[in-house]
């Protein structure tokens, strides 16, 4: 199956200069259909008005973490079968775990680039 290269992407971090970052890689991998949330409940509101094809969401943040936006919608009907990466200044193996356990689909440890992002967004999407 063909990746949509116009697909909408969520980008979830409360810092805006990592959202820029991460808008301006995925730009040089082809996606440009990014909107933006400061935190998981925001970010959680912004999915159920709209069908996102890809989350790539900061662990923390406040006042709800990554993590606790991941629970929320894997318990979510409507939104649970979402692609979800995960994005952590943390490589924790607890936290790892934790989140492979949520259903986290990916998780990227930052820094990172535009090769290590297209990478492990083709594991969850497909190539492209």
């Amino acid at each position: 199956m063909a990746v949509e290269m116009n697909m909408p992407i969520l980008v979830v971090d409360d810092y805006k200069t990592m959202v820029r970052i991460i808008r301006n890689l995925l730009k040089q991998i082809g996606f440009e259909n990014v909107d933006e949330a400061s935190d998981g409940a925001e970010a959680f509101e912004m999915m159920k008005k709209r069908k996102y094809g890809l989350v790539i969401s900061d662990w923390n943040m406040e006042p709800m973490t990554g993590y606790e936006l991941l629970q929320k919608v894997r318990a979510d009907e409507a939104v649970k079968s979402t692609p979800f990466i995960m994005v952590t200044a943390e490589s924790k193996t607890e936290n790892v775990i934790a989140a492979k356990k949520a259903g986290v689909n990916n998780y990227i440890v930052k820094p990172f680039n535009a090769g290590t992002l297209k990478a492990k967004m083709s594991a969850v999407i497909g190539e492209f």
